[in-house]
């Protein structure tokens, strides 16, 4: 991050690839909302970072450690009710961010929600856990994150135009805008969303930046409605725009 980047954004989430999504798609919200922000002074105004802000995020096995070494717990209930999955683990995700000094202006906690239905509401529970310091947007994708990814590619010649064509008849269905009936969870499977992914861009890094990049946003969120998409979008323009001064663009 660069030193002179103004507001710190914590991220919490599995991988590295993940933190480049959530990264990608904050970016593409804020430089469309906020007036004074784009692609070529972004970076001086917004850094992404883990506990330290030399890392680029906080995964979530290393989290677990931190928060132990530093006796950093989440009780069993939340309010009273009995915790959803992960919310123990958000919370102390966000324990452990909110004893920094300072603390990160805002915190994205990111996940794949797998075979896990009510993940979102765990993270939900974590975040109304308590008053934190600094907004807490949540973005958890049904199933994977490749499923948001299918929703920005567009072909770009007639070589990518038949690569699709070709996963269209195999599927049964467009992936880029039922990207949530990739539910299997065999590498390889047919309806494996990282295999279709995969088929579509050869499993090149760029080109999958860019179906994050170039689409419009309304596109990304009518395609990404079942996949959590469009809920994260929307986390991103309620909770992170304002923090910018609420200067929006018109």
């Amino acid at each position: 991050m660069p030193e002179q980047a103004g507001y710190s954004i914590a991220v919490v989430c599995e991988a590295d690839a993940d933190r480049r999504t959530a990264c990608a798609l904050c970016d593409r919200v804020l430089c469309e909302a906020v007036e004074w922000i784009d692609a070529a002074t972004i970076d001086f105004i917004r850094g992404y970072h883990g506990i330290r802000r030399q890392d680029s995020c906080l995964k979530w096995t290393s989290m677990k450690a931190m928060a132990r070494s530093r006796h950093v717990v989440a009780h069993g209930f939340s309010r009273g009710e009995p915790r959803e999955p992960d919310a123990a683990m958000a919370e102390q995700a966000l324990k452990l961010l909110a004893t920094l000094d300072p603390p990160p202006d805002a915190v994205i906690l990111m996940r794949d929600a797998d075979k896990m239905s009510r993940r979102r509401e765990g993270f939900e529970q974590a975040r109304h856990a308590q008053p934190w310091r600094f907004p807490v947007v949540i973005g958890v994708a049904h199933t994977k994150r490749e499923c948001w990814i299918l929703a920005g590619y567009e072909p770009r010649d007639d070589a990518e135009r038949a690569l699709l064509e070709r996963e269209r008849k195999e599927l049964g269905f467009d992936p880029r805008s039922r990207a949530e009936q990739l539910t299997a969870s065999e590498d390889g499977a047919k309806r494996d969303a990282k295999r279709v992914l995969h088929a579509l861009t050869g499993g090149d890094q760029e080109r999958e930046e860019a179906c994050m990049r170039e689409p419009p946003l309304a596109v990304l969120k009518r395609r990404g409605a079942a996949t959590g998409l469009t809920a994260y979008l929307d986390e991103i323009e309620a909770r992170l725009v304002p923090l910018f001064g609420q200067v929006a663009k018109r």
